[in-house]
């Protein structure tokens, strides 16, 4: 199994948790602490020779149908994918792979394993998952989840505190040391540290495995996704990163970017029509980061205090559109956008239960007037039966539109997502 996913969203707690619990044995090793492991198994030819080197070099007894092999950071060593094959055809030992930015570094290897390695990438914790700190009562979620597939209103009283705990996922997000020093020690200034942390471990990681004058523009465009988030349409333009750029020329930095798990594009589609592949306009998207509370921290203190005091402001927006991205991204969808000359624009569309699904955001207590999104419905020939927009307001339902309140985002799942993007609960209180 290969787990992948940005830095820092638990993905080593996680592995060592599962094995844990399970009571399986199991010897780790970090190819970036342990550098004397890269030369192992740049060395080994068969299971017996890398047994023998490893049980030597950690002192551990490794037992066939016992001992679980982890293989951490592997971006160190990306050929381990190719020699994984020979391993786990030999059949006496299971492994278990991961490490960050492998979306990049594993494309250059030989030859993939296919069928000998189930490949899982993890997100940043969902608003489900924050929800581990708020102590909820037995069956709320189950109760919510009703109310969001039967189109019921929610209790008010619960409806204020569901918001509210909305409200605190945003300023925080879901990085695993994030919410940690948010529950240790309910200080935003601890939070906001771990953030910054975490952006600059993103930075390094640019140097580290990129070319110098890549590694420039990878930090330029990484650097300006909150500005752009927060310019009119939200679409990301080349000419903010040099009035010289050229996608053909520097697209494969917004691919790295994404594939790193750093930053989620999302393109425009030229018509919302199911598949939406079909339709897809790569040279125009919009360009997220992977984790809302990194976002509102670049925004600083005034955006944080803001929103948990309900108060409107000018990244109110960027915010919003950021977090829905990143709930769509982790529950399976991919997530495009549609915008008409004449109409305006539709802040996301996906495919959900095999049609087109259109999703407005509404961050003001004005909800119910959309008008690009009552164009598309008016459309006979995009053949879209619903649409949904999530708002501050409870669930109701008019005509074809159902509005929901944002921490109903968690339920909105895709029923039979790509295997290789499955999020895990990243981390437990």
């Amino acid at each position: 199994m290969l787990v992948t996913g940005a830095r820092q969203v638990g993905k080593t707690y996680i592995i060592r948790s599962a094995l844990e619990s399970a009571g399986m044995a199991y010897a780790e090793y970090n190819l970036i602490a342990e550098e004397n492991v890269v030369r192992i198994l740049e060395s080994v030819e068969n299971v017996d020779d890398l047994v023998l080197k490893l049980s030597l070099y950690s002192q551990k007894k490794l037992i066939p149908g016992k001992t679980v092999f982890f293989f951490d950071e592997i971006q160190e060593f990306p050929e381990i994918v190719t020699k994984i094959k020979f391993m786990v055809e030999d059949g006496r030992f299971c492994y278990v792979l991961s490490g960050s930015l492998l979306g990049v570094e594993l494309k250059n290897i030989r030859s993939a394993p296919v069928g000998s390695l189930e490949s899982l990438t993890m997100f940043p914790l969902d608003f489900e998952e924050f929800l581990q700190i708020a102590n909820l009562p037995d069956g709320l979620l189950d109760t919510l989840r009703h109310c969001f597939s039967e189109c019921l209103p929610v209790d008010p009283i619960v409806h204020e505190r569901m918001l509210r705990l909305f409200n605190l996922y945003l300023i925080i997000g879901g990085m695993p040391a994030a919410v940690e020093a948010y529950v240790k020690t309910n200080d935003m200034e601890e939070v906001m540290r771990e953030h910054l942390d975490i952006a600059l471990q993103y930075k390094r990681d640019f140097t580290k495995y990129e070319s110098q004058d890549k590694k420039l523009l990878l930090t330029r465009v990484y650097d300006l996704i909150p500005s752009e988030l927060n310019s009119k349409n939200r679409r990301f333009k080349l000419s903010s990163v040099d009035k010289t750029a050229r996608l053909d020329r520097n697209g494969n930095t917004f691919v790295w970017l994404s594939e790193a798990g750093v930053a989620i594009p999302v393109c425009n589609v030229t018509a919302p029509t199911f598949p939406l592949k079909l339709n897809e306009k790569n040279s125009l998207f919009k360009l997220f980061l992977s984790d809302v509370g990194m976002l509102t921290t670049q925004y600083g203190r005034t955006t944080k205090l803001r929103i948990i005091e309900n108060e409107g402001g000018v990244n109110e927006g960027a915010v919003w559109e950021n977090v829905v991205a990143q709930e769509l991204l982790a529950h399976g969808f991919l997530p495009y956008y549609y915008q008409s000359r004449r109409t305006g624009e539709n802040d996301f569309i996906i495919e959900f239960q095999d049609a087109a699904l259109p999703i407005e955001i509404k961050s003001g207590k004005v909800y119910t007037a959309h008008v690009a999104l009552d164009h598309i419905l008016s459309v006979e020939e995009y053949d879209i039966p619903r649409a949904f927009v999530f708002c501050r307001g409870n669930v109701s339902v008019a005509d074809r539109i159902t509005y929901y309140p944002f921490y109903m985002l968690m339920f909105l799942t895709n029923s039979n997502p790509d295997k290789t993007v499955i999020p895990l609960a990243g981390f437990a209180f």
